[in-house]
């Protein structure tokens, strides 16, 4: 969260948009939102109910979001129940989490559609930055709203160090990029760095925003979601709000 505060503050000076943050997850209501043309969700998601509310009246009136890694975990029972259907299910598509690679490594990366707005720039496959990877119980190619845009390419495999056997994946269909027709949004499952959890420093050994070609997939989506407003914009510059939980 703290690494992509300090990126989207420098990069909002060359593309030309305002960022905001905040960890208040009160601050997601109707009136607050209208500021702003874009939301991301860099860790978790709302828990009350008014929030989730006006998240939801927010997207289905044309608003744009973005979400990174854990924004779309959910898990029953957990700390993070799937208990918001239309986030998960409908939203999002994929349901809840179902296993990950462990310890966060690099993979290469299919662009599976390079014609849309966020990865036409991409090459057809990339390297990413290090990452804790997640596959979900719902399968994202069976929803017709559901356009995946970025996978893990079959050369990634074993992908995952462990300890643990099922950490380790060797095989197997897992979007990381993609978008619901149905709405301006994007998520993202890359942003878990390597942490030193060992020692108990917590120190980030790797970077998320680290990686030119990852990064320009990040502008690209995020310039996308934000075009349709900045036109109507009078002085020409989005403002973009992320909100967090430490």
């Amino acid at each position: 969260m703290h690494e992509a505060n300090r990126w989207f503050s420098k990069t909002s000076g060359e593309y030309h948009f305002t960022y905001d943050s905040t960890n208040n997850w009160n601050n997601l209501n109707a009136d607050f939102l209208a500021q702003f043309q874009v939301v991301l969700f860099l860790d978790t998601r709302p828990d009350s109910i008014p929030q989730r509310k006006a998240f939801e009246m927010y997207m289905e009136n044309g608003g744009a979001w973005m979400g990174f890694h854990f924004a779309a975990f959910s898990l029953t029972p957990s700390s993070y129940p799937q208990n918001w259907d239309w986030y998960h299910n409908e939203f999002l598509g994929s349901g809840e989490y179902d296993g990950n690679t462990w310890r966060p490594t690099s993979a290469v990366l299919k662009v599976e559609n390079r014609n849309h707005p966020a990865t036409r720039n991409l090459p057809e496959k990339f390297k990413s930055s290090l990452n804790e990877w997640y596959k979900w119980k719902n399968d994202l190619r069976k929803n017709p709203d559901i356009r995946v845009l970025v996978s893990i390419d079959s050369s990634s495999f074993p992908l995952g160090t462990g300890p643990k056997l099922y950490e380790i994946w060797h095989g197997g269909d897992y979007p990381v990029v993609w978008t619901n027709t149905n709405y301006r949004m994007i998520y993202i499952n890359m942003g878990h760095n390597d942490i030193d959890y060992e020692h108990h420093t917590n120190k980030e050994l790797s970077f998320t925003f680290d990686n030119p070609t990852q990064n320009q997939l990040i502008i690209d989506a995020l310039l996308w979601l934000g075009e349709k407003n900045i036109k109507a914009n009078e002085k020409g510059a989005a403002k973009l709000e992320h909100l967090f939980v430490d």
